[in-house]
């Protein structure tokens, strides 16, 4: 079954209370995907860009926010999946890429 890169984008810094809310939403969500979760994923901080040029100590642009990886017969079974996730709801925007398989 194809593996489905989702990156977050936005929603800006919950406070503390709100990080509380949205991880316990988050984690609710991911139980509602069964046996579709491959890797929950994780927020992602600071970024370095590197080029064969070298390196650029500045954020990469278009910063994303976290990803999660799940499986879905195809593009649009990926979509309805994460059409439920409590991060677009706080204003945020999820991306769906399609892991290509050599």
């Amino acid at each position: 079954m194809p593996k489905f890169l989702v990156t977050y984008h936005g929603a800006g810094a919950p406070s503390p209370e709100e990080a509380q809310q949205a991880m316990a939403a988050f984690m609710a969500w991911v139980q509602s995907t069964g046996d579709s979760m491959v890797d929950p994923g994780a927020p992602l901080g600071a970024s370095r860009t590197v080029t064969s040029a070298g390196e650029s100590s500045e954020s990469a642009q278009g910063a994303v926010a976290g990803y999660t990886v799940i499986e879905a017969a195809d593009l649009d079974a990926a979509a309805g999946l994460v059409r439920t996730h409590p991060f677009i709801a706080r204003g945020g925007t999820l991306q769906l890429w399609e892991a290509m398989t050599p």
